[in-house]
């Protein structure tokens, strides 16, 4: 562990992505305790990519065009549905009180790890990032040491996440209190996402 992998990871987590579009949104529509429930889904998103990098898959994604662009597409399609949910329903940022039901709370968790494993960015990010911060040495301890670096990310991952939540929490009053900023918002987060899938299609390799 050292002080580079800590400050870079910091740098990346706080770039604000679909995954930090969706706590803040989330935030601001249900409270705090909704918001902490999105930043943990987003967090195990991260999960999978982890693995894959461990296991080789990202390796088999970044030589693979056809595996690529199937889950780079599918990953387009998720961003595109979201934001066309925000844009159709005039309550999605209107959860009433900050009451979180346990059916509610899982398709928000849900919602959450979905944002982040389809991501194909994340696999080859991880692919790329990662294995800089193993010392040379380490080769028989690899794969423990990417597990580590990774449960790391994955912990500074949910408490920024939980930062941002809370920011927006603080800004729930005073945007659920007039109409037409919930409109604006809503649609904000909405192009955001829409914007964030365009981008994601029309990326090179």
């Amino acid at each position: 562990m050292t002080l580079e992998f800590l400050i870079t990871s910091l740098v990346v987590i706080l770039l604000p992505g679909s995954g930090v579009i969706y706590t803040l949104a989330l935030g601001i529509s249900g409270g705090f305790r909704v918001a902490v429930l999105a930043a943990f889904g987003c967090t195990l998103g991260i999960v999978p990519h982890i693995l894959a990098s461990v296991a080789g898959l990202a390796a088999v994604l970044h030589a693979s065009a056809l595996a690529f662009e199937v889950l780079r597409y599918i990953g387009v399609a998720y961003l595109l549905f979201i934001a066309w949910s925000l844009l159709r329903d005039s309550n999605a940022l209107d959860l009433g009180p900050e009451q979180t039901p346990a059916g509610k709370a899982s398709r928000i968790v849900r919602k959450g790890i979905l944002t982040n494993i389809f991501n194909p960015k994340l696999s080859l990010f991880f692919l790329a990032f990662l294995p800089q911060f193993i010392p040379a040495g380490a080769s028989g301890e690899a794969t423990g040491e990417m597990l580590v670096l990774g449960g790391v990310f994955m912990a500074l991952t949910f408490l920024v996440f939980v930062g941002y939540g809370a920011l927006a929490a603080g800004l729930r009053r005073q945007v659920l209190s007039r109409p037409k900023l919930i409109a604006w918002t809503q649609r904000g987060f909405a192009a955001a996402l829409g914007f964030m899938g365009l981008r994601l299609a029309l990326a090179d390799r």
